[in-house]
């Protein structure tokens, strides 16, 4: 066995022991747990279902990166056939582009000086990506087509529609129309198409209200075609998260579009999924769309965190070394999955375990007053909402599914 020296760690889950061969395992503590870990085959799977339905559905993917933040999944997502990756900010738009994306797609307003001369750079030494981002305001669009026309470049940019009470977005389809044709004067700007985001609407109605929506963005874009906003280059129609991409898809695949529109969906915690609100949002689409039903497989939660009971301090509670420095707790708090001692599967597994609460670094479960948890042993965890759980680590590990370290993975948060 092969000892890390500590000069080399540059992380809080630090591989310390690595066999001959060079290969390490969670479930040995071959690291320092608590760790952030992914399973490939679940990992592989995922990105495969939501391509192929995408595929089947005729519109394009462009998974939102800032779930994981990682650029080996960015690539592996384009290779199962990803259009684009979609960023949230300039310093996110940078690391998808230096990771060799295509297309990266900016679903925010580009704003202040300092961003717009982070992208303007990033078009001169990546020229072969094609880099959107939303405008929703003449002000915005006045200064992004001062900024790009004086130093002498284009900005392909994209309407964003949005509703009252929301988040980012033009109120209304009036609005929408009078900021296109301003836009239309400005020659720093280039005019692709419509963005929008349905998962800012929500209650009973949330459907109803959606596709309503999702109808005026289609018809809004017919109407821009007709004026020529968009030139004769293909235009884009984007929206979907990772909830009700399946609503997206039926709407505008009924809707009448020109023949030169590519729809594109953005859905990102799909790349890990959940066993919270993203499996809960799964069974409500597989509940709707009759597409999804018939593809092979299912979505099945990749990421868990795996870390060690350090205190049993009065029957019926344990103590476990992760806290909020280390997983999402706002959409539910982990709960227990698995439970190893000595790299070996315990009896009753996590039957009777639950997380009531958390702090920084200790979560608190309660157990049976006779339960056989001792301090030491392994239990591995399942998240709700991953987006939280990947922007606290620097490294993630990939795993096969006997917990062997496959690769270390580097985010860039």
């Amino acid at each position: 066995m092969k000892y890390q020296n500590n000069a080399a760690i540059s992380h809080k889950a630090a591989m310390m022991f690595q066999a001959a061969d060079g290969t390490a395992n969670l479930l040995h503590e071959d690291v320092c747990l608590p760790a952030c870990a992914i399973k490939r085959s679940s990992l592989e799977n995922n990105m495969a279902w939501m391509q192929n339905y995408a595929d089947a559905r005729g519109v394009s993917l462009a998974p939102h990166g800032k779930t994981t933040m990682t650029p080996w999944i960015f690539q592996r997502q384009l290779a199962h056939g990803a259009w684009a990756i979609g960023v949230g900010s300039a310093w996110q738009a940078k690391v998808a582009m230096e990771a060799g994306l295509p297309r990266v797609l900016m679903a925010n307003q580009l704003v202040g000086k300092a961003n717009m001369q982070l992208i303007s750079e990033l078009k001169e030494q990546h020229s072969a990506t094609t880099f959107y981002c939303c405008v929703d305001s003449l002000s915005n669009a006045l200064a992004l087509d001062e900024f790009f026309r004086g130093r002498g470049q284009t900005l392909d940019i994209l309407l964003e529609l949005g509703v009252p009470g929301g988040r980012c977005g033009c109120r209304s389809v009036a609005q929408a129309q009078q900021l296109a044709q301003e836009i239309s004067t400005l020659p720093g700007l280039c005019l692709r198409g419509i963005e929008l985001y349905e998962g800012v609407m929500h209650g009973a109605d949330a459907q109803q209200k959606i596709e309503l929506f999702l109808r005026e963005a289609a018809g809004l874009l017919r109407e821009l075609h007709q004026q020529q906003r968009f030139g004769e280059e293909e235009m884009i129609l984007t929206g979907a998260g990772s909830s009700w991409y399946d609503v997206v898809c039926n709407i505008w695949g009924s809707e009448s579009l020109p023949d030169n529109c590519r729809v594109v969906i953005r859905p990102g915690c799909y790349i890990t999924h959940d066993q919270g609100i993203y499996q809960e949002a799964q069974n409500a689409v597989l509940a709707r769309d009759s597409y999804a039903c018939d593809l092979a497989g299912e979505l099945t939660s990749a990421l868990e965190l795996v870390a060690l009971v350090q205190s049993v301090p009065e029957p019926g509670r344990l103590i476990v070394n992760f806290g909020k420095r280390d997983a999402a707790f706002d959409a539910g708090l982990p709960q227990p999955v698995a439970h190893y001692r000595n790299g070996l599967p315990q009896e009753g597994g996590t039957t009777g375990l639950t997380t009531i609460g958390i702090m920084d670094q200790h979560a608190m479960l309660t157990c049976p007053a006779d339960s056989n948890v001792q301090v030491g042993d392994i239990l591995v965890f399942a998240t709700s909402h991953p987006c939280l759980t990947f922007d606290k680590w620097k490294t993630l590990f990939l795993i096969d599914d006997q917990y062997n370290v496959i690769e270390q993975l580097d985010t860039a948060f």
